[in-house]
Order: structure tokens, then sequence, then C-alpha cells
């Protein structure tokens, strides 16, 4: 269980950690451990967050910083996914030529386009976030990442290769569909205590970006891949950011 942790950060954080051994044995429950990733990054953003708030430092600095700093702890793994999967849909091919961009290491014109949209988005988004709502950012960064593991273990496979089918192959899945969806209750229960009309929102929106998730996944790839699931990652996480910006102002909340 150590080492299927170890391997969970490995892959999806910066976190240093010590090298172990990729194999069947290793592996079958690193994904459980995925969603911890996501709290980490919670707490740290929670913190710095925090921290920015007291020192009364700018609104587009505190933006520009909060916005980078998921990058810089993971690497941009799911970002790479977000970009691939961009260029594959504006592509407008048929499935066998959106599953070949995927595997293309050159970055196309719709990358580009995308994540200067996104990170534009998201900085002004950033921006209008208020100390009140970390906390539940926080949360959403683990829940997230549950909806992410759930669709690699319950969605069909786009292809048998890749880090998807990697992973998916050497996972027991039946145990880590019951650590997602029990990440998942428990993410839930921790918004709705921090705040019911917020945390609903964060609820409702994961659950239609999901659905998304699926529609795209069946409809232009016939299945899910590792880049899918950073593109579900990415755009989910933006979403939940909106959403407490704009709730926090229907809901009073400063």
């Amino acid at each position: 269980m150590l080492a299927s942790c170890i391997i969970a950060f490995s892959m999806y954080s910066k976190v240093p950690m010590p090298r172990v051994d990729w194999n069947d044995k290793n592996m079958k429950y690193a994904f459980c451990f995925f969603p911890l990733v996501g709290a980490v990054l919670g707490v740290i953003v929670y913190g710095i967050g925090t921290f920015l708030f007291r020192i009364h430092i700018s609104s587009l600095c505190f933006a520009a910083l909060m916005t980078i700093l998921p990058i810089f702890y993971t690497g941009g793994i799911h970002v790479d996914g977000l970009l691939d999967t961009l260029d594959a849909l504006h592509s407008y091919g048929d499935r066998d030529k959106k599953l070949e961009i995927l595997k293309d290491p050159h970055t196309g014109a719709f990358a580009i386009i995308g994540a200067v949209c996104y990170f534009v988005l998201s900085l002004g988004v950033w921006s209008e976030i208020s100390v009140k709502g970390l906390s539940i950012i926080a949360v959403g960064y683990v829940l997230t990442r549950a909806f992410s593991g759930l669709s690699i273990v319950t969605f069909p496979l786009a292809k048998n290769t890749g880090l998807a089918a990697t992973f998916s192959d050497m996972s027991h899945k039946n145990r880590v569909k019951v650590a997602m969806l029990v990440y998942s209750f428990v993410c839930s229960i921790v918004l709705l205590w921090i705040n019911p009309f917020l945390g609903a929102g964060v609820i409702i929106v994961t659950l239609l970006m999901f659905a998304y998730h699926y529609y795209i996944c069946k409809k232009q790839f016939g299945g899910v891949t590792g880049d899918l699931a950073g593109y579900f990652l990415q755009l989910n996480e933006l979403a939940i950011l909106i959403w407490i910006a704009v709730g926090c102002r229907i809901g009073g909340v400063v």
C-alpha cells in the first residue's frame, strides 16, 4: 500500500518520493491514492491563499500565484491532457484521427489558443475568490480527482495502450471504484458542512462535468484515455472556481 501511495504521488505530483518498482503488485492500489494527491494540493492552496490574503497582496498578484500554483505542484501533467484533447476535438476528424492526435507529441494551434483562454479565465476568476471560498476549493481538488479516477476504472477504454490502460489494467478495479465513491461521499459531506449552498453547487457542477466527460469519451473517442481524464480534471477545477466566484456573490459570502 505504501508503494502504491508513492507511485501515485510520483506520477501525479512533483513531491519528492523514494524510488519503488512499478510492478503489478505495487500498482494495484495506486489509483486509490490519487485523490490524496489532490488533498495535499488543497492544503497547499488553502495555506498559501490564506497567507496571501493576510498580507493584503493585490488581487492580480494573488490570482496569478494561485493560477500557477497547481501547475508547479502537479508538473502540468493534467494540462498536457487538456491541450492534447483540445487539439483532437478541434480536428473534426474521425475517431481514429482524434486518437492519433492524442498521441502526437506536437502542440497544435488549438491547444495554444485553448491554453491561453483557460489560464486567462482562471486568472480572472481567481481574482474574484474570497478567503471564504478557499476551503471549498481545497476539497474540490479531492472530489475532482475522485471522479477522474472513477472514470478510468468505469468507462470503457478508448485503446489498449497508454497511461489510462496501464493503470486500469493493473488496478484492482472493484476496490478502486469503492475507494473513489468513498472519497466522493466524504468530500460531499464536508462540502455541505462547510457551506450547504456553495457545497451543493460544487457537487452539482462536478456531476454535470462528469456527465459531459462521459459523453465526450463515448461520442468522440470511443472510451477514456489518460489525456481525457486530465481534460476533465482541468475543466472541472475551473468550473468549480467559476461556481465559487458566482456562488459567493449570489449567496452573499464575502
